[in-house]
């Protein structure tokens, strides 16, 4: 170690090359990796920022020593400490003619500042400069600060610039270029808009460092609009075949592996190309199935391209041949020892299945495996694939076990979207009611507050509506099960708040429905609720809403209500709480209990949780009520508008005022007495307009003929349509669309069964080979799990039986939609394929058949017939063309014109036929009037 420090102290402080740091500088990174503490080397920082400080202050440093302190600088800024006093030099050296110098400059100033700073504006004549340098070194750095320093407002002064750096002689400044483009597209599209075909132009570019270069800002463009660049599909596979034929330099080859990056990235582009287009991903075949046989699977890089491949065929539309090969390599991936390809194998096999669902029971035994792996990681992968794999033959194996995994995990936010999909899951395929209450107690167990407030509506739903049948006995029995299920779990202490608004909602509305239970039970155990959980108000006031229910269905059935002690000591508590809500809701508990039977019936009646409700926006009952008071003397309801003063001018005239009496409240401000007479009638004078004492508003003008010269004088400013500051807005519309929610169906609706094209595949090698001793216990769950016939994920249960996704709530579409596949030649094969020939029609022959069997029918064509509506609109034939086609078949055939002629429509049928054709609304005669008479004749 001590040599090594030697060696170290000595490279340090060699002079040759001009590299060399002096003894302070050496001592400072030695004393900062040999602190003990962050204290301790907080205080030697903050002691090199002291003496720095003081340093930079001398006058006439020399450069070798500034270019020292910019870097110890830079030292103390990656420590994470400001060094912000020395920022402005670091500016000062980009200056420095010295290549070093400057290049130390720009490398210090890209660290310190960002696109934002204020001293930016102070580097951008300097980058200017630069970019016109002969030196390439000079022009590089340059660039290198563009594409961290440049904003959206600078782009503009160095654009054209960088354009021309686009054809230098060196390749490294064409990079860099392209680079430096590709950073104004991010910031700012529509400056580089323009010069979207540079980016073409350079994907032909002679260095390869540059066309892979070029791959980065395509990529972006054509994940935005992939229809602008199909025609390049066949110039990236052009490229990618050639990088596989190691036709590059051997400088860009890794691990062995030509070009590794220039491959993924062209296999990602292609993957956006050739997606939903099945001429695109034919071309990708070759090239494709090339690299699935040269990929070396013994390194990290050669996998990387593997998967790669995967996930591009998983969204073109494939071969069998490729799918064959995608499900070899998966197998590889699963059987190997290493984490992170396991989870490749995973990831790729769930992307998969999208277009094969059978690829996925090749390797159940390995994804159990996977299942039951300690790494974290590869287990929630393993999830995901499950979730993906869902039907309704191994639903409920497959949500046990989310269950159990998620009971065993402490991360909140995990457990919530494990919560989430064994929810979606359950409402998708549960086989039957009682199931899905069952896991969605779980739910609720475990995960707590964490579920979504949608799941429990969804939930009560469910229990109110029953199967949606005229099945009452499954019904009954399913709101039974859920009480007795309901009333085993209350009693578990620190139950999640939303499972016991559940719970409380249930037992109040079917807790004695069934007459197993007695209301004085269902009554002790929601007061038990209530007194444990005194501090949740929520659950408190659903808890006395439960028991305002079960005493309403006593007394309504006419047996004796006797109210427990403990109900009683609560419902007193509650008259004297704090919380406006729960005092309610005891004292109409309290009046309710001394209500007969027929009124308790009507203000809740059994079992009408289920009942529309429609709503009176109107208030249309009280109209009996406000006309009664109206009649007594009660003065009618003036409204905002028109106390504000806010009528429009004709308004004003045309409408009569409600005189207000002087007893009554005035809304409006004081004004001046008015003459006892005034004529009203249109002006285009402004008169003072009387405002609100309350608020200010800006008020139309109001004209009259008759103002005095006093009056005139005090005209106010016009503010119509000016928003005030204070105040309520002037211009505010005082009209609000309103729509009426839609009622819940109680029926539901199925998904249909969604088709995945899919061809069967058995990989060469099986997994059993490489464990021939097979644990029962796996090959049961193995069984579970992917037993069953092989259909999509997209099962779902016809409405007749199962159970029935929660009502209100939109169906889901299916997870994925993929296209069916289309068997497609032979992965060597490829042929031209056969275009189809597409008869055209010929709208002139049709015309000249119907004139033909006109004539001989009777001579008389229906000529008003091609103007009705029924007639399709299905060529582009001028009217011109069409009587010019007319005029030569008669020339050609005298006898066809004569009998037309002689046998056609009369003066009386052409009067008739205009009428009609004027009743449904069609002008003929606005396209051609001279061909209208002349066919009327």
């Amino acid at each position: 170690m001590e040599q090594l420090k030697t060696i170290g102290r000595e490279l340090a402080m060699g002079s040759q090359g001009g590299f060399g740091q002096s003894k302070e500088f050496l001592d400072l990174v030695k004393s900062i990796g040999e602190a003990r503490s962050k204290a301790e080397e907080d205080r030697i920082v903050l002691s090199e920022i002291d003496t720095l400080k003081r340093k930079l202050l001398e006058p006439d440093i020399p450069k070798r020593k500034m270019k020292e302190y910019i870097i110890r600088l830079v030292y103390i800024e990656m420590l994470g400490h400001d060094a912000s006093f020395g920022y402005i030099h670091a500016v000062k050296m980009t200056h420095d003619d010295s290549l070093l110098l400057k290049r130390t400059g720009y490398l210090a100033v890209t660290l310190f500042l960002n696109e934002d700073h204020d001293l930016i504006i102070l580097i951008v004549n300097t980058i200017q400069k630069d970019l016109r340098s002969d030196n390439y070194l000079v022009v590089c750095a340059a660039l290198n600060a563009i594409c961290r320093l440049i904003n959206e407002e600078t782009i503009p002064a160095v654009l054209p610039q960088v354009v021309e750096l686009l054809n230098h002689g060196k390749e490294a400044v064409r990079k860099k270029a392209i680079m430096a483009l590709h950073r104004f597209h991010r910031k700012s599209p529509s400056s580089v808009s323009h010069l979207i075909s540079n980016f073409r132009k350079r994907l032909c570019d002679n260095d390869p460092g540059v066309m892979g270069a070029t791959l980065c800002p395509l990529f972006d463009l054509v994940s935005e609009d992939v229809s602008s660049y199909k025609d390049l599909v066949s110039s990236f596979v052009s490229i990618l075949k050639q990088v596989t034929e190691r036709k590059l330099p051997k400088s860009y080859d890794y691990h062995q592996m030509p070009a590794p990056f220039i491959q993924i990235k062209l296999l990602k582009i292609l993957a956006l190309l050739g997606s939903g287009d099945k001429s695109a991903s034919e071309i990708m075949y070759m090239v494709l199935g090339d690299l699935f046989r040269k990929c070396d699977s013994s390194t990290n890089i050669g996998n990387a391209i593997l998967y790669e491949c995967i996930r591009c065929i998983s969204c073109i539309i494939p071969s069998p041949k490729l799918l064959e090969a995608a499900a070899d390599a998966i197998s590889k991936f699963l059987k190997s020892d290493s984490h992170n390809l396991k989870y490749m194998g995973i990831d790729g096999l769930g992307r998969l299945i999208k277009i094969s669902p059978d690829i996925a029971e090749q390797h159940q035994l390995a994804v159990i495996d996977c299942l039951e792996d300690p790494d974290d990681t590869l287990k929630r992968k393993t999830f995901e694939l499950l979730y993906k794999m869902t039907k309704s033959s191994n639903v409920e194996v497959i949500v046990d076990r989310m269950i159990d995994y998620m009971i065993s995990i402490n991360d909140n936010h995990y457990k919530t979207e494990i919560a989430s999909r064994c929810v979606e899951l359950a409402e998708q395929f549960a086989p039957s009611n009682q199931w899905f209450i069952q896991i969605m107690n779980k739910v609720f167990e475990h995960a707590g507050d964490l579920v979504n407030v949608k799941v429990a509506h969804n939930l009560m739903r469910l229990i109110a509506e029953g199967f949606g049948e005229e099945d009452d006995d499954a019904d009954s029995k399913l709101r039974l099960s859920a009480v007795e299920s309901y009333l085993q779990i209350i009693s578990e202490p620190k139950l999640p708040s939303l499972f016991l608004q559940v719970i409380s909602w249930v037992l109040g509305e079917y807790g004695t429905a069934d007459g197993k239970y007695s209301a004085s039970y269902i009554t002790g155990k929601l007061c038990d609720v209530a007194d444990a959980y005194s501090s949740d108000e929520t659950v408190k006031g659903y808890a006395v809403s439960a028991l305002m229910k079960i005493y309403a269905f006593e007394i309504a059935s006419g047996r004796k209500v006797d109210v427990l002690p403990e109900c009683q000591s609560l419902i007193e508590e509650l008259l004297a709480s704090h919380s406006t809500d729960l005092q309610q809701r005891a004292y109409e508990l309290q009046a309710l209990l001394s209500l007969d039977a027929r009124a308790v019936e009507s203000i809740l009646p059994l079992d009408a949780s289920c009942e529309d409700i429609e709503v009176d926006k109107d208030l249309s009952f009280l109209n009996g009520y406000i006309q009664q008071a109206i009649e007594s003397g009660a003065q009618p309801y003036i409204s905002e508008r028109e106390r504000s003063g806010m009528l429009e001018t004709t308004d004003y005239h045309s409408q009569d005022h409600h005189e207000v009496p002087s007893h009554a409240l005035r809304f409006e401000a004081y004004e001046r007495p008015k003459p006892a007479s005034v004529p009203t009638q249109a002006s285009t004078e402004l008169v003072p307009v009387p405002e609100p004492s309350y608020y200010r508003e800006a008020h139309q003008p109001i004209s009259t003929s008759s103002v005095s010269e006093r009056e005139s004088s005090d005209i106010k400013l016009r503010l119509d349509g000016v928003k005030q500051k204070w105040g309520r807005p002037s211009y505010q519309s005082s009209t609000s669309a309103s729509s009426t929610p839609p009622q819940a169906a109680n029926g539901t609706s199925s998904h249909p069964d969604v088709g995945v094209g899919s061809s069967s595949l058995k990989p060469r090698s099986s997994y059993e080979s490489k464990k021939p001793e097979i644990d029962p216990e796996k090959q049961r769950l193995a069984a579970s799990l992917f037993g069953g016939s092989s259909s999509s994920r997209s099962d779902r249960k016809s409405s007749s039986g199962g159970h029935k996704p929660a009502k209100g709530t939109a169906n889901k579409p299916p997870k994925e939609n993929p296209i069916p596949v289309q068997p497609p030649p032979d992965l060597l094969d490829f042929g031209e394929p056969t275009a189809t020939s597409v008869t055209a029609t010929d709208p002139f022959k049709e015309l000249e058949g119907l004139m033909d069997s006109s004539s001989q029918d009777g001579g008389s064509t229906d000529v008003m017939g091609l103007y009705s509506d029924a007639a399709p609109v299905t060529t582009t034939t001028s009217v011109d063309s069409l009587l010019s086609e007319l005029s030569d078949s008669s020339k050609g055939n005298p006898g066809i014109y004569q009998s037309q002629t002689s046998k056609g429509l009369n003066s009386k049928e052409a009067l008739e036929k205009d009428a009609l054709v004027r009743q449904m609304g069609v002008n003929p005669t606005s396209q051609n009037p001279t061909l209208f008479k002349d066919l009327l004749g």
